[in-house]
């Protein structure tokens, strides 16, 4: 029995990154050696064990066959018979393809630190194309790495796009792909990958209409309204954004697909049109509430958030009342903080200041310090409470608006 770490912990390691898992497949040996020595199984459809003390995970050196559609649709075969060199060739992409015996020796049948040198991702074996999770995956290392697909890979990826074996994914598996993309360092280059394969008009139709949507060049020096998106995206990357923040701004121009330009001026149009859709796409992916609510008032407000200066007080009420401001102020920050991101993800323009956030924040604290309680006690009949509330807020909303404008604070 021969013990290899493998994948991603090699791969990193080569990289000078943090290894933060080890995974390790276990050659010449069967299941019940491992369960002999205290290995503990995991799953039904792998042969995987958990280590007795250290609890790291444990495979058998596997060959797999194509039997049906999607990522589930394979026969694996575990044999003390399978070597080293078939288990790596039925995994994803070179640079995950290397592994290292106990004694530290780099074994690399497939070019992986070649690629990693020359930043390239590039498929094992012709298999890539049988599981179609694998363009979400690349496209989620394209954002962690900032490599580039290799020629040969792209012609693959979009076969396998053709091929329609996207149609296979759940729901989940692909929102569990895309949220780790999210997180990278560079999101949008996990956008630009799978818009390049075709998988992005497939997964999420919505973002790929809004490229060649042209935008108002009064705001905006980009003339593309995916590109804004992205300058977006990779802003609140960079900031450390919330997974909730980076989803919202995504979606946050969803109705300008759908929706004349010359309208978005006058009438807010992309806005309304855009709820709809940002609710739909996260119906489809099946999101928690939480992610699905914030992209839907980022889409909803964030031109009202922009014009501060230009609200009446009790339209910046009816805002935060909208936004459920006094009773979540966290979602609130977040909210705000996605707007600034869509202020300032635009060409040349990522430092301008953006005082609109400070200042919302400064008005939801002033609706939320007003006593409730001692409004609804003042009140001698109880239908009169939530008017005289509502009242006391736009008072308190009215004064720090009143001192922000005259430059008072803020």
């Amino acid at each position: 029995m021969q013990v290899y770490r493998v994948g991603g912990a090699v791969r990193d390691r080569l990289l000078g990154l943090p290894v933060k898992d080890h995974d390790y497949v276990v050659v010449g040996a069967r299941a019940e050696e491992l369960l002999s020595r205290g290995f503990q199984p995991v799953g039904r459809d792998f042969p995987v064990f958990l280590h007795p003390v250290s609890h790291e995970e444990y495979a058998l050196a596997r060959t797999e066959r194509k039997s049906g559609s999607g990522y589930t649709g394979f026969v694996v075969h575990a044999d003390p018979e399978v070597t080293l060199e078939q288990d790596l060739a039925r995994r994803d992409l070179t640079i995950n393809a290397m592994a290292e015996g106990a004694d530290g020796l780099l074994l690399d049948p497939y070019g992986g630190e070649a690629d990693l040198r020359a930043g390239l991702l590039r498929h094992v074996s012709p298999a890539f194309v049988e599981d179609p999770v694998r363009v979400l995956r690349l496209a989620r290392f394209a954002a962690r790495f900032g490599f580039q697909t290799a020629p040969e890979t792209a012609v693959l990826l979009q076969q396998l796009v053709q091929s329609g074996e996207l149609d296979h994914l759940v729901a989940e598996r692909v929102w569990q792909e895309f949220a780790k993309g999210l997180m990278e360092a560079r999101p949008s280059l996990m956008i630009r990958s799978l818009r390049e394969s075709g998988a992005l008009a497939v997964i999420l139709p919505e973002l790929d209409r809004l490229f060649g949507v042209p935008q108002p060049p009064l705001h905006h020096p980009e003339v593309d309204s995916g590109e804004h998106v992205l300058l977006a995206l990779d802003l609140a990357a960079e900031e450390g954004a919330s997974l909730a923040v980076r989803w919202a701004v995504l979606l946050h121009d969803l109705g300008k697909g759908l929706t004349d330009p010359a309208d978005w001026p006058r009438h807010h149009g992309h806005e309304q049109a855009g709820v709809p859709v940002v609710s739909a796409v996260c119906e489809r992916l099946k999101l928690p509430a939480a992610l699905r609510e914030l992209a839907e008032l980022v889409c909803l407000l964030h031109l009202q958030i922009h014009r501060l200066a230009e609200l009446r007080p009790s339209t910046v009420l009816k805002l935060l009342e909208r936004a459920d401001a006094v009773r979540r102020p966290d979602r609130f920050a977040e909210l705000v903080q996605a707007c600034r991101f869509d202020a300032q993800g635009r060409t040349g323009l990522q430092q301008r200041a953006y005082p609109q956030q400070a200042q919302w924040l400064e008005l939801q604290q002033a609706a939320r310090a007003v006593d409730a309680g001692a409004v609804a006690k003042a009140c001698a009949k109880p239908q009169a409470i939530p008017q005289a509330v509502h009242d006391a807020r736009l008072q308190a909303v009215s004064a720090i608006l009143a001192a922000q404008r005259s430059g008072a604070t803020g």
